[in-house]
């Protein structure tokens, strides 16, 4: 059974969108933002019938373009011109989630009232999201500035009955699936078309993709952590709360007392150790956990200015007669934001490598590898190898996009903020990451084995009996891609 929820009736925030995107929510447009929209629109209308002002892109041509004076019978042409020009995409498929968030976002925005679109426009947006019908979009084309031009442009190729679309699982032309639905093709209005690609959904829905996905491993990465502070025989000092009251980070506070509830009862850490200290890998993990946690709400924070924010141009201000040609579709906030979102995620990564190789080093009564019987069994010394290859992987996407800028349109958009390539290798370091700890735990988990009879805390063992039941111990040789595999599974289920 399906829900309503009304857009533009207040703002939106990353776990709305979660809870919209993992129920059968049926989405509409809130009265209010009917209302703005609609005011919006009748005064862009009469500006036009009443003036012969020139404003950016509703009568005249788009970028170095913008002094050419477009004749009013040819305004409506003028929006379907730039849809279709527009879509020039190529590469790797958008996934297909990532799309219908575009959507949602795409919809949210014009319903800020700003845009000068039509309340019919805004509809049919949210009905191509309520019937699943999913445009094609492609990867690679946008620059992050002058908003998400192509691969906005085909997504709106689907309002006008043009491109490609996923519809009940095949890809079929956008008419074709409009046709099934019983709906007609939009002829675009003034400034539609315009409204429709300038925006900054593309980078947007995919940071917000990707932050979904950074708030389940943070939480993972100090559950796996505190397997493996066990599986090494680690010390409790370094999670003190009193080490962390005099350095006041407040993810690394967070951090420290995750591990301590983690571990709270474990006969495993409550046992002499006869080491001094650990390596930095398993005593710094409330400092380097806590730091990557506190960029994540961070950029978190600025996803959801953007979320609730108007991107397109020009903008229009009915109340005070405006119609402002500006920048809000530069996406240079959320650029630089996506930069430092790769670098959290991709430390997160690098320290779970180390704490999976220190685990098979043979140290602290492990035997090498962790295999059953050295030298017949390899054991887990190859996983280990895959995690390091996943981390220099990361460490190459973390080469920040947005110092990167390449002029366009004769020189007109002179800086660009490369903001989609960003997010498109966010994503790519977010998954890897995933990967990254599946590996870790399939190692913790198999070195915690040989600590019996000593038990981890109550939590643990839950843990490690609800993993057992999936992949079992490693006790000969076997296809360790398929256990990977099932860890994966087993961590998107947690």
């Amino acid at each position: 059974m399906s829900n309503t929820f009304h857009i533009g009736a207040g703002p939106l925030s990353v776990q709305q969108l979660k809870t919209l995107l993992s129920g059968k929510h049926q989405l509409e447009l809130a009265t209010e933002a009917q209302q703005r929209i609609q005011r919006c629109r009748e005064y862009l209308e009469r500006k036009l019938n009443d003036t012969n002002d020139l404003y950016y892109g509703i009568n005249t041509g788009f970028g170095s373009l913008c002094d050419v004076a477009i004749d009013k019978t040819q305004i409506e042409q003028l929006q379907e011109n730039l849809v279709l020009s527009h879509s020039c995409g190529i590469g790797a498929l958008v996934p297909q989630p990532i799309i219908k968030l575009m959507l949602l976002l795409k919809a949210h925005a014009l319903g800020l009232g700003h845009s000068g679109v039509r309340v019919e426009l805004v509809q049919r947006v949210l009905e191509l999201y309520n019937r699943n019908i999913i445009p094609v979009i492609y990867e690679q084309g946008s620059l992050g500035a002058s908003g998400d031009l192509a691969p906005l442009a085909h997504l709106s190729l689907t309002l006008i009955g043009k491109g490609e679309v996923y519809y009940k699982g095949e890809t079929v032309p956008s008419l074709q699936a409009l046709q099934a639905e019983g709906l007609e093709p939009l002829t675009l209005k003034a400034k539609e078309g315009l409204a429709l690609l300038n925006g900054t959904q593309f980078m947007t829905a995919y940071g917000v993709h990707t932050l979904l996905l950074a708030h389940r491993l943070a939480g993972q990465v100090d559950m796996i952590s505190a397997v493996s502070l066990d599986a090494f025989d680690a010390k409790t000092e370094p999670f003190n709360a009193l080490v962390h009251q005099v350095r006041p980070f407040s993810g690394q506070i967070a951090v420290a007392q995750n591990i301590r509830e983690w571990r709270a009862g474990s006969a495993i850490a409550a046992a002499n150790k006869p080491y001094v200290q650990d390596p930095y890998s398993f005593r710094c993990i409330p400092q380097v956990h806590g730091a990557s946690w506190d960029v994540v709400q961070h950029v978190t924070q600025v996803f959801e200015t953007e979320i609730n924010s108007v991107t397109d141009n020009p903008l229009i201000f009915p109340e005070e007669d405006e119609i402002l040609s500006g920048g809000n579709f530069h996406g240079q906030p959320l650029a630089l934001a996506l930069d430092y979102l790769k670098l959290a995620l991709s430390e997160y990564g690098s320290i779970s490598e180390r704490r999976t190789y220190q685990l098979i080093t043979g140290h602290r009564d492990l035997p090498r590898y962790l295999a059953s019987s050295e030298g017949l069994n390899s054991g887990l010394m190859i996983p280990q190898y895959t995690a390091a290859s996943l981390v220099s992987r990361n460490k190459q996407l973390c080469s920040p996009a947005s110092v990167d800028s390449i002029p366009s349109s004769a020189g007109q958009e002179d800086h660009v903020s490369m903001g989609a390539n960003a997010a498109v290798q966010a994503l790519h370091v977010a998954e890897n990451l995933e990967r990254i700890l599946a590996i870790e735990l399939l190692t913790a988990m198999q070195a915690l084995d040989f600590r019996k009879p000593l038990t981890s805390s109550p939590r643990i063992e839950k843990l490690r009996t609800d993993y057992r039941a999936i992949i079992t111990f490693n006790d000969q040789d076997r296809e360790l891609y398929k256990d990977m595999e099932a860890t994966l599974g087993f961590l998107r289920k947690v």
